[in-house]
């Protein structure tokens, strides 16, 4: 039985909390400033504990490590397109362009790898799949979401590129460049660091739905909506899962290449998302914005969770098979 996401239980709550106490008037500057600069702390301890064998681990698999890529970078963006060209009028045009936000996103690395471990799938090409992602993202999520906007009718947000190297890329290579000094520091606080970063992604959210609320947000937003978007969400995963799987085995990937493409290949980054979200976006769309994503991003737990299970049953079920025995001549 699938426990509840801890994470998500926490999201919810603190959407609830901005909907009843937003934060107004003379705080939210003070929020506003606060989210910049955890985030800033985010992803400067992120950079602290990426090791750099990691990134440069797998990177001989290039025709692997480049399926994912394509998976995450233009498959999802073109199956967003193409789902807003066939339903234009089914979200509101705020939650459109988090769908379509949502498909430029990079890859996660907890789960993608974590995922691909329980199904005995590539756990080093996983890993440097997903990390590479999450650094490429710095740098191609912006203008990504730039062109599909645009290709959308919407604006791209001029300047994002540049606010995303100063409050995110910058911390990152700080960090990186600090990591030979505080890497093991990082690695023994895993459990700590993780909090930290969710206690981040938590204050960014409540500071995006309160001016979300504050701007009407739940007038805007009929329950019927979160149906719509869940739905939305969900075609999108069944899609790249559909395609990663079938297009992997057309390719002549192994088995635990296959593992590494389709669970690296499927999943968004809540955790970059939501920063990213509140530099690329004004403050009065952020929460409207993310909204998908939040849902998405229970969506690929559960699913993925199912999968990696059968995955896992398929690997036993072949190792208990005896090798045929030789036929006697």
């Amino acid at each position: 039985m699938l426990k509840p996401d801890p994470f998500l239980i926490s999201l919810i709550c603190t959407v609830i909390i901005a909907t009843i106490l937003p934060c107004h008037g003379a705080a939210v500057p003070i929020f506003q400033d606060l989210a910049i600069a955890v985030i800033a702390v985010m992803f400067f301890m992120q950079g602290a504990r990426l090791s750099r064998q990691a990134v440069m681990g797998g990177i001989v698999n290039w025709r692997l490590h480049l399926a994912i890529l394509l998976c995450t970078f233009a498959l999802f963006p073109l199956l967003g397109l193409g789902l807003h060209a066939l339903f234009p009028n089914m979200l509101h045009p705020s939650v459109w362009l988090g769908i379509l936000f949502l498909c430029c996103l990079p890859s996660t690395v907890q789960s993608s790898i974590a995922f691909t471990s329980i199904a005995r799938g590539n756990v080093p090409a996983a890993v440097c799949a997903a990390t590479t992602s999450n650094i490429l993202g710095i740098f191609i999520t912006p203008i990504l979401t730039g062109l599909v906007l645009e290709r959308h009718g919407a604006a791209s947000g001029s300047g994002g590129v540049v606010a995303i190297m100063l409050q995110l890329l910058l911390p990152f290579v700080l960090g990186q460049v600090l990591q030979p000094w505080l890497g093991k520091w990082a690695h023994r606080n895993k459990r700590l660091l993780s909090m930290t970063d969710r206690g981040s992604i938590l204050i960014v959210v409540y500071t995006a739905f309160s001016e979300a609320v504050v701007q009407g947000l739940w007038h805007k937003m009929p329950l019927s909506q979160i149906g719509l978007i869940l739905l939305a969400d969900s075609i999108l995963l069944a899609c790249v899962l559909v395609i990663t799987t079938f297009g992997s085995r057309a390719l002549g990937f192994p088995r635990e290449d296959e593992v590494a493409i389709v669970f690296c290949g499927s999943k968004k980054t809540l955790a970059s998302g939501v920063p990213m979200a509140n530099v690329l976006f004004p403050p009065a769309t952020v929460g409207l914005v993310v909204l998908p994503l939040m849902i998405f991003h229970q969506v690929q737990l559960f699913v993925c969770a199912v999968l990696a299970r059968r995955y896992a049953a398929a690997w036993a079920r072949r190792q208990d098979e005896p090798e045929a025995l030789p036929k006697a001549s």
